[in-house]
């Protein structure tokens, strides 16, 4: 007489874990008859910032402000200085197109303000990539090597730190009264922005030079440049992303404000510091001022929505999402 068998029961369905499946064991998942899926750290980083409520708004808002401004021979509904004599210092209108009215020789205001944006971003943007560039080899430098190399390159990184950077940015600016492209004011921001960054690097890899797969790797015989650039740089990509992203907001707030005190991009070529500046001479007409104003505002609040949720994806402690 054989003994009644067990009956079967159904494999419980797994945990959830904020939302996600929560990982079943390889073995377990093979008895079962499961597909295990390998999911790396750039997955799960993707994922939480595609849940940053707050980081894919302000996304979107650069997508649509930052590609109208590289669009802007298509979008913009005029170039940046046709004059139309028969609408001076006309408001915010359907009329002709004008949304944003028009300023004091009749030239469309959105359609500058769109130009102006074109070339803010581009300082943001060159600005920011330089400078991070820069930083992180040196920063890096700094932290591996340690010693003498780092005590000069630090010492170094401090005295550029103290130097007042607003009274700096106005001197040179003023040396180069009349000089005010793009490119100048590049070099300019790019000579002061690269420090903080500097700096972080180096506290990372001071810390990641100690860890067992530097080792490991010295051990095998890899470069110095390898190791730096090949296994301890991917560790240090969540902050160098994070403070580049933020450099961009604070580049184009100090062309801006260089712009607006009249040192920075020279007329007529169009940023939205000049814009601002140039509705001072008009305090009646309020759009002159407050419409660039505006965008440049929205610039700076998208990018820190931005900044904000890339740091939150990039950190690997992090697990839940905060907006």
């Amino acid at each position: 007489m054989t003994e009644p068998t067990a009956p079967l029961q159904a494999s419980p369905p797994p945990a959830i874990i904020d939302g996600m499946p929560a990982a079943v064991p390889v073995d377990v998942a093979a008895a079962e008859g499961l597909e295990v899926t390998v999911r790396s750290q750039w997955w799960y980083a993707r994922h939480r910032f595609l849940r940053h409520r707050l980081a894919m708004i302000g996304l979107v808002g650069l997508v649509i402000i930052f590609g109208a401004g590289a669009l802007a021979n298509w979008v913009a509904p005029y170039t940046f200085d046709q004059i139309d004599l028969n609408n001076i210092l006309h408001g915010p209108t359907t009329v002709g197109h004008h949304y944003f009215g028009t300023d004091e020789v009749g030239r469309d205001y959105l359609s500058r303000v769109i130009y102006g944006v074109r070339t803010s971003a581009e300082v943001g943007l060159v600005v920011a990539v330089l400078s991070t560039a820069f930083g992180l080899v040196v920063g890096a430098i700094a932290g591996y090597y340690r010693g003498w190399v780092d005590n000069v390159i630090m010492r170094i990184t401090d005295l550029v730190l103290t130097i007042p950077v607003l009274v700096t940015l106005l001197t040179v600016a003023a040396l180069l009264a009349g000089k005010g492209s793009l490119w100048i004011i590049v070099a300019i921001l790019t000579a002061f922005f690269w420090t903080p960054i500097a700096r972080i690097v180096r506290g990372v890899f001071l810390s990641l030079r100690e860890k067992e797969y530097v080792e490991a790797a010295k051990a095998v015989g890899a470069g110095d440049l390898r190791i730096m650039f090949r296994h301890m740089l991917p560790n240090t990509l969540g902050p160098i992303v994070v403070n580049g992203t933020l450099a961009v907001a604070d580049a184009i707030l100090t062309e801006a404000f260089l712009s607006f005190l009249g040192f920075g991009i020279k007329p007529p070529t169009p940023s939205l510091g000049n814009l601002a500046a140039g509705g001072q001479g008009n305090p009646q007409d309020w759009w002159l001022t407050v419409l660039p104003g505006l965008v440049l505002v929205l610039i700076v609040i998208c990018v820190n929505f931005v900044g904000d949720g890339l740091r939150d994806a990039l950190d690997p402690q992090q697990r839940r999402v905060r907006a």
